[in-house]
């Protein structure tokens, strides 16, 4: 019986841990007991789905002491875990920027890229300070991976490398905002500024890839 119940368990995961999910955005901190009557299942089984959730680092759990009898964990979402839940970035970027063009033309929109390829190339070289230009390369992979371009790169010899982009963080912007695409380019560049840098593939163009030649200038001048 006790593996007939496990095997239930299993197969009602992904929506079970979905409503769990949706409950603790909805109502914020809940306790096993509340999240089994609310969704009608056995508190056994909401704590096999709750530590699978906080494995995945989706939830966490607070001790809390009640006045009367053992303490109670009450489980939330991790910052993680609230990222799953739909967003408007793209749409308020492209709203913002469509507000600057308004009242400053093109000019403004320019400025506005400008600034922030200044701002992400003082962050970049902060971290590749001090490294030869293959540690740059795999560094800056890190860095555009953990901004969410899931990013790695391919040394072809000493002086020449690949940084491969197989996912676009700013896709829906640089749709309507190429100028996006040129700035993520120029980034490159001036952190990279020992090397020519240039765009083999490009995600926006139906390539599956952004994908980048890097070459050290020294070897090809």
């Amino acid at each position: 019986m006790v593996k007939v119940m496990e095997a239930l368990i299993e197969r009602q995961t992904p929506e079970t841990r979905r409503k769990i999910l949706e409950l603790l955005k909805r109502h914020g901190a809940m306790t096993a007991h509340e999240l089994s009557a609310a969704l009608h299942i056995t508190a056994m089984g909401v704590r096999r789905h709750l530590m699978a959730l906080e494995r995945d680092g989706l939830i966490h759990a607070k001790t809390v002491q009640r006045k009367m009898g053992r303490p109670s964990y009450l489980y939330s979402l991790t910052e993680h875990g609230d990222e799953l839940f739909p967003r408007t970035y793209a749409q308020l970027a492209d709203s913002l920027l469509e507000t600057i063009r308004a009242v400053d033309g093109e000019a403004g929109v320019t400025k506005i890229f400008d600034k922030r390829t200044g701002l992400l190339a003082a962050q970049y070289r902060a971290r590749l300070a001090g490294k030869t230009l293959r540690e740059r390369v795999a560094e800056l992979a890190k860095i555009r991976t953990e901004e969410g371009y899931m990013a790695d790169w391919e040394e072809l010899d000493e002086d020449t490398f690949l940084l491969k982009e197989h996912n676009c963080a700013i896709c829906q912007v640089a749709r309507r905002w190429p100028a996006a695409c040129a700035h993520e380019l120029e980034l490159f560049r001036r952190v990279l500024n020992d090397a020519a840098v240039t765009r083999q593939k490009h995600i926006i163009k139906g390539d599956g890839a952004c994908i980048y030649l890097i070459r050290r200038k020294s070897a090809h001048t």
